[in-house]
């Protein structure tokens, strides 16, 4: 009999994703066929304090961990899996704990999506799933994203880039700027956040000061976008050099857009699969996700989003999400259940292309034998 993969789920973190990351992460463990894994629980405090054990994720729902075995990763190659941090009367040790064969991120935000601890699983030279630094990184950055997509010719809408400096010192400045270039409603978004974090649809000005003060709690850039009379599609993309795109969906937000508690606590959004749009415009859109899924050099998995103009029938591409909400009822995986995957084979397949692009990394040649 085959040998189990060793697969550690990692979930919590320091981002205000916190929460969704649980959710996402009890739906990725009750997917993994434990015929063919040994599943390690990795759970993420507030604080960024790793932590294992038996039953962690129940453990960290209870708020009850201070039992939990404290846990790193080393960046040292050598020193394969994860270490257990014990404390002795000189300090720290660490100890080896447990072998791992793949990381299964389930960290939503800040320090799990953003490229950080990709970073990390590149030092340590360990397979892990979804997205690399540099995809991982642009897709997180809305602005820079934005950027790339438009040297692409992937169609975004307007925006305007402003700093928590400028709100705290030219407020006044910055409210008229944004003003003259952009009509409302306006959309304020953290720059680096996800799952609607931090995000306010503004009418006015006295709705723009509220919502850039809100978002400037979690970041210190902040976009303002144009909005736009839209629907929400979104289309799921699957595989590393050859992604495959799901059928598209449509989101229908029971509230005035797709807020965070429309998305993890309202279940009177509708999501509408596959979407009522025209088959030209849905494989048009499905083209367009695995071309800006490209331009990033996305691994793994991504949710791309578009705004549908109600008006004109244009579309523009809203965001690359690489670690999008996993849980049984988020668009991801039900994109690809109407796809014909199931959650339990999707798991699989993450799982097998993290090996596969570990496999091709390994045959880069990392010294170059004109040194001296």
């Amino acid at each position: 009999m085959a040998e189990k993969l060793k697969v550690a789920v990692l979930f919590g973190g320091r981002s205000g994703e916190h929460a969704v990351s649980l959710m996402s992460a009890r739906a990725v463990l009750k997917a993994l066929d434990m015929s063919k894994y040994d599943v390690i629980q990795i759970g993420i405090t507030h604080d960024g304090v790793w932590l294992s054990g038996e039953n962690v994720l129940a453990d960290f729902l209870a708020r009850k961990i201070d039992h939990l075995i404290p846990v790193t990763l080393l960046p040292d190659p050598k020193r394969k899996g994860l270490y257990r941090i014990q404390n002795i009367s000189q300090g720290e040790q660490f100890e080896h704990f447990t072998d791992v064969d793949v990381y299964f991120p389930v960290l939503h935000g800040t320090f799990g999506e953003d490229g950080t601890l990709q970073g990390l699983f590149e030092m340590a030279n360990t397979a892990y799933v979804g997205a690399g630094v540099l995809g991982a990184s642009v897709g997180m950055d809305k602005a820079v994203f934005k950027a790339v997509m438009r040297a692409n010719r992937i169609p975004v809408v307007d925006e305007v880039l402003v700093l928590r400096s400028e709100i705290q010192n030219q407020l006044e400045t910055l409210l008229t700027r944004a003003e003259q270039t952009l009509s409302y409603p306006l959309f304020v978004k953290p720059v680096n956040m996800g799952s609607s974090v931090g995000v306010s649809k503004c009418y006015n000005r006295s709705d723009l000061l509220e919502g850039l003060i809100e978002a400037a709690r979690f970041d210190r850039r902040i976009l303002i976008e144009k909005g736009i009379n839209a629907r929400e599609i979104e289309i799921s993309v699957l595989g590393n050099d050859q992604p495959q795109a799901s059928v598209a969906g449509e989101i229908c937000p029971e509230a005035d857009f797709y807020s965070y508690d429309a998305k993890y606590h309202d279940d009177r959004s509708q999501a509408i699969i596959p979407a009522e749009i025209p088959a030209e415009t849905a494989e048009r859109m499905r083209e367009t996700a695995v071309r800006a899924y490209q331009a990033i050099d996305c691994a793994g998995m991504a949710r791309v989003d578009f705004l549908l103009d109600k008006e004109s029938g244009e579309f523009y591409l809203n965001e690359v999400n690489t670690l999008p909400g996993f849980t049984q009822i988020s668009m991801y995986p039900k994109l690809w259940a109407a796809s014909g995957m199931s959650y339990s084979d999707l798991c699989d397949r993450l799982i097998e292309l993290a090996l596969a692009r570990r496999a091709e990394r390994d045959q880069n040649q990392w010294h170059y034998e004109g040194e001296r």
